[in-house]
């Protein structure tokens, strides 16, 4: 046979090999699904910027490439929680990533699929977990619901703005977890400070105003809010509540100085985010829920409004000024 016969022979069964392979769809390895309250970003670009992906590609995984990630999004809407968890589910995604509005959604919808949780109320006393160190069941992740000493410290950043003989209003939700233990924390430090505090109560957004008229007819001079999943999810009504009522006020999570509030002192959101990226990794690459203790945080901010206290009339201490990790001016 010539040789160029041969060849054609050659290329011909080569091409019965490779045309059927060709034809499979290229595997993208395991599927996280994430679901989280917030909107759907609007800009183009928001993967690249996710801090969350961005974690992930660090950690080897690309979405797209090596793991697809299933985002949902509420959109605000909690109510929307079990619909979406119930997609992700019956998509048999190999993890789930949940903010704090839908832990319980998810632990519902799911028993065998692992869970990592972004929590802000107290996993151990909802019954997410059996104890931080030993979480048990099918969730493990990152808690922020309580961080010891942090009351007292939001009361000492908050009287370095005002003045420690301030009267200062203290805004609480009763059915908060861990909330005793904050106001206890609060009243300890005001005593040593020699402020004089009024406590004020809201169960819901409903209660806001009621709770701010009766700070400036206590003579406060200013508010601190303690943590709650209730007032997390109506920061720009407080903030805005706050600056009408002319009280510089303190709130331990980030978006509240980014939407009007004075100060706001906690937990960095962004590195909270990239440890549960590490926990997502940990049970790709095979870990169980149970086995991986539950994290608190170690990274903090002090985000300072300048817009907001030129509105009130009140100058900054540049001793806190120096300590700000973000300044919006």
């Amino acid at each position: 046979m010539r040789r160029s016969a041969i060849g054609l022979l050659v290329i011909l069964a080569l091409g019965t090999v490779w045309l059927p392979l060709a034809a499979v769809p290229r595997q993208k390895g395991p599927t996280i699904g994430v679901l989280l309250l917030a909107s759907p970003p609007s800009e183009p670009d928001w993967k690249q910027r996710s801090v969350f992906l961005q974690e992930l590609r660090r950690l080897g995984w690309r979405d797209g490439e090596n793991v697809t990630v299933e985002h949902r999004w509420a959109a605000g809407q909690s109510e929307r929680g079990a619909d979406l968890a119930a997609e992700l589910v019956r998509l048999n995604v190999d993890v789930i990533w949940v903010d704090n509005v839908f832990i319980r959604t998810v632990q519902q919808a799911t028993t065998t699929i692992p869970i990592v949780m972004f929590a802000v109320t107290d996993p151990v006393a909802a019954g997410f977990i059996a104890s931080l160190a030993q979480p048990g069941g099918n969730i493990t992740g990152v808690d922020a619901s309580f961080i010891i000493g942090l009351g007292g410290k939001l009361l000492e950043l908050l009287t370095e703005v005002v003045s420690p003989h301030a009267r200062v209003a203290v805004l609480s939700n009763p059915n908060a977890p861990s909330v005793a233990s904050m106001v206890q924390e609060v009243k300890d430090a005001a005593q040593t400070l020699g402020t004089t505090l009024v406590f004020l109560e809201a169960r819901a957004p409903e209660e806001f105003a009621g709770a701010f008229d009766t700070a400036r007819r206590e003579g406060a001079g200013a508010l601190l809010i303690l943590p709650s999943v209730v007032f997390l999810s109506h920061l720009k009504q407080l903030a805005a509540l706050a600056v009408h009522h002319r009280l510089p006020a303190i709130f331990p999570r980030a978006p509240f100085a980014r939407q009007g509030g004075l100060l706001t002192y906690g937990p960095n959101d962004p590195a909270l985010v990239r440890r549960v990226a590490y926990y997502v990794d940990r049970i790709l690459r095979g870990a169980k829920p149970a086995d991986l203790p539950v994290e608190r945080p170690t990274q903090f901010d002090l985000i300072i409004n300048l817009k907001t206290a030129e509105t009130l009339g009140l100058t900054i201490p540049p001793t806190l000024l120096i300590q700000a990790d973000e300044v919006i001016r």
